[in-house]
């Protein structure tokens, strides 16, 4: 192998077929082959020689396996999170959803969090690890991204979550100040990049024609499950909103729409009127 800066402008030049981010997936899949952070890596300088091990998590990056699985984490808000096979990969277009909960409760901090479609616990550790009074709970239809979500919760030393397999809202009695979800809203149409459609689980991606068959299930449940005061903050595909909206209103509830950093619409949130 040469220098690590040379591997990480061959391998750059390689992935920007498939990649709109061809130099960081470089410097992640070479600081993950050095057993360092990429920070670390930076700053040490390149000037070293490239691992063996980098050529393979190359190829397989090539052959659009998604990056966080290669190198088995993902950052979301202020935590890493164990993630691989089996689980929707983060992403930050949904931090929007904690910086509506955020904007919701101000000075306030929500005691008791509902995440529907926890996955490997994504949106419910982030917002326990904001407000580190509250307690959660979050649920899957999944034992695999439940298995993620609690080896996340002790790894991030969160003892406040409570994982649960379960079908959405069904046979949940409590209330809650703030309710999470991202659920399936895809199209089963809908054209999607390899790393997507061959790598992340169908059943966390798809539902139904229109992407909205998941919405048309939980809505119904948010006006039973919100606390006085408290909020449910739904991501959403950007065509979707006015949908979900009137699904919100629908049921009794006030919607409102969070645009997220590209300007898209990306999360409905809906409170009592």
């Amino acid at each position: 192998m040469s220098a690590v800066w040379s591997e990480l402008a061959q391998a750059a030049q390689q992935l920007a077929p498939i990649s709109d981010t061809a130099r960081l997936d470089a410097e992640l899949l070479m600081a993950h082959a050095l057993g360092v952070t990429r920070e670390a890596m930076l700053l040490r300088g390149l000037e070293g020689e490239a691992p063996e091990g980098f050529a393979a998590l190359l190829q397989r990056r090539l052959n659009h396996e998604p990056i966080a699985y290669i190198t088995g984490t993902r950052a979301f808000w202020t935590i890493d999170l164990e993630v691989g096979p089996g689980v929707l990969v983060p992403r930050v277009d949904s931090e929007t959803l904690i910086e509506a909960a955020i904007l919701h409760f101000g000075e306030r901090a929500p005691w008791r969090i509902l995440d529907l479609g926890t996955g490997p616990g994504t949106l419910l550790l982030a917002a326990l690890d904001n407000w580190p009074e509250a307690t959660g709970l979050g649920v899957d239809a999944s034992e695999t991204a439940l298995a993620y979500a609690r080896r996340n919760a002790m790894r991030l030393g969160i003892d406040r979550a409570e994982f649960r397999l379960g079908d959405w809202a069904e046979g949940i009695e409590a209330r809650f100040d703030l309710i999470l979800a991202n659920p399936p809203y895809i199209g089963t149409a809908e054209q999607l990049p390899p790393e997507v459609r061959d790598h992340e689980p169908g059943e966390a991606l798809f539902a139904g024609a229109d992407g909205l068959d998941d919405y048309r299930r939980i809505v119904p449940e948010l006006p039973r499950l919100l606390a006085p005061g408290g909020i449910a903050v739904m991501e959403i595909g950007y065509t979707q909103a006015e949908a979900v909206s009137a699904l919100v209103a629908q049921h009794g509830l006030r919607p409102a729409v969070t645009r997220d950093l590209k300007g898209l619409s990306r999360v409905v949130t809906a409170v009592e009127l």
